[in-house]
């Protein structure tokens, strides 16, 4: 089968495809034939070895698929041969063909694509962890998303305004705005054009954001801080930006808030039921349409450096997609 091989850390042009064997599956697993690959930022992350995963080589790029199961192994009952499933992988999404855990894989609704099931799983596991879990949130607060026309961006857009949020997407460019208020945010800013904290404190009528979701980083996190409002709850997603701020801790005093760390990967293997559920309640809400699981584009397998690009130049809104 085909697949994109990392042999050593590198940049998305070093990537190679190749010809490798076909999995088999072992038991309590299954063989998964991949039609949608999605990728995220830390796909590049980690290619580079600069992501906290560091897989051994050689490995690919892609960590969560949708597909058709091509075989199962011992002990599986609940699945079969020809079920539609997804499953967050890891790493290694960017082949033809995956063994996977049956306990990971989660059946799709017919009437949901591939490519919008592969995009279910990460962003919108993260922002629905983030959310529910880590947020506190209380109907009718204000939430403030950093990068929200990005992939987890816009999962928290359309998550929060399910939860009765107020949503503020908070972008670089008007386009991405305006495509964040068309997936559940009621209110913009721009922090190309206008001082983030000042832009947050207007649209607060000066009391701040109650929650803030920042997959970004660098320096649009302290600045997002000191807009935070009393008893405040900043969640930190990643770092898109690259940087890794450090913040100074006297605003979690003056401001009596919480800067919380949201992990989905650690938090979904210590809470696998939990997680699982959380999945198929993502993949039910995609097919209903409650939420969109946006796809901004695909490639084939054979452009996943420009695929990797596309996101590493903050040029997506919504999901990337491999198409194997």
């Amino acid at each position: 089968m085909k697949a994109i091989l990392c042999s050593q850390f590198c940049e998305p042009d070093d990537l190679v495809l190749a010809d490798i064997a076909d999995p088999v599956a072992a038991e309590g697993q299954v063989v998964i034939a991949i039609k949608s690959a999605a990728l995220n930022f830390f796909d590049i992350l980690m290619i580079q070895g600069k992501y906290q995963i560091k897989p051994p080589f050689p490995f690919s790029p892609a960590a969560e698929v949708a597909g058709v199961i091509e075989s199962v192994g011992d002990g599986v009952t609940d699945l079969r041969v020809g079920d539609r499933v997804v499953a967050s992988v890891g790493h290694n999404g960017a082949r033809e063909k995956i063994a996977v855990p049956a306990a990971s894989v989660v059946k799709i609704p017919d009437n949901l694509d591939f490519d919008r099931a592969a995009g279910c799983i990460i962003t919108y596991g993260t922002a629905l962890h983030a959310l529910e879990d880590r947020a506190s949130p209380k109907p009718g607060e204000t939430l403030a998303v950093l990068g929200a026309a990005g992939g987890t961006g816009l999962a928290a857009c359309e998550l929060g305004a399910l939860m009765g949020l107020k949503v503020i997407a908070c972008a670089s460019s008007d386009e991405k705005i305006e495509f964040a208020k068309q997936h559940g945010a009621e209110l913009g800013l721009n922090y190309a054009t206008e001082d983030l904290k000042e832009g947050l404190k207007r649209l607060t009528a000066g009391e701040g954001a109650n929650i803030i979701f920042d997959p970004v980083g660098g320096t649009y996190a302290e600045a997002a801080l000191r807009a935070i409002a009393w008893e405040g709850r900043f969640l930190v997603i990643g770092f898109a930006a690259g940087d890794i701020p450090k913040m100074p801790l006297n605003l979690a005093l003056l401001k009596g808030c919480d800067i919380r760390g949201v992990f989905w990967g650690a938090w979904a293997k210590k809470n696998p039921a939990k997680n699982r559920a959380n999945l198929q309640k993502l993949v039910s809400w995609a097919a209903e349409g409650k939420i969109s699981s946006h796809v901004d584009r695909t490639f084939p397998l054979a452009q996943t450096a420009e695929a990797l690009k596309v996101l590493g130049g903050r040029k997506a809104m919504g999901k990337v997609i491999l198409k194997p």
